[in-house]
């Protein structure tokens, strides 16, 4: 039985122990073809936590598909990157990053995957800052933040894994970098 957490920006709670994820929800539209807003992300927001979930599934069962609705959509990174053929850098140097990354991490669980239990995830959203075209090779702006630490328990020892670079896309946190920037 693990506990599900839930999540804040600077501390986490736990609530009564459950034996099943919560039901994942589904959109209908593609929040990469929609414009960006200005909507400043949190951590609270229920799909931010599906998100974070599904990350950490992806990690202790090394299923990287279970990690993908957390990554920077692909519609988006159209509109705010100002680089050439931004399609082929989101797919051969992000994704390809993240997809190793999230292997990286189920690695170092080793043994413990399956005793693993997510504790939480600290988000240091103080210092989220605003990045406007021009900066970063955009065209488009977006919140950005870094080094927040993915919490985990195992065997009774806390430990946490780092989650390099959120950006925003219409007021919610999606990953870029999990482990460095390259």
């Amino acid at each position: 039985m693990t506990a599900a957490p839930v999540v804040t920006s600077t501390t986490t709670t736990t609530l009564a122990p459950t034996t099943t994820l919560a039901p994942t929800t589904t959109t209908t539209v593609d929040p990469g073809s929609l414009p960006q807003t200005e909507d400043k992300p949190t951590t609270t927001s229920p799909l931010f936590q599906e998100h974070v979930a599904g990350l950490w599934q992806a990690i202790v069962t090394d299923d990287t598909d279970l990690a993908m609705p957390f990554f920077f959509p692909l519609g988006a990174y159209l509109q705010v990157k100002a680089i050439s053929n931004p399609e082929a850098d989101w797919r051969n140097r992000l994704v390809a990053q993240y997809v190793a990354d999230v292997h990286a991490y189920h690695a170092l669980l080793g043994a413990d995957a399956s005793v693993a239990q997510f504790v939480g995830i600290d988000v240091p959203e103080s210092t989220a800052v605003w990045v406007q075209p021009g900066a970063e090779y955009n065209k488009g702006s977006y919140w950005r933040v870094f080094d927040s630490q993915l919490r985990y328990r195992v065997n009774g020892q806390d430990r946490s894994f780092v989650v390099k670079s959120m950006i925003s896309w219409r007021g919610e946190w999606y990953v870029v970098h999990l482990v460095a920037i390259k």
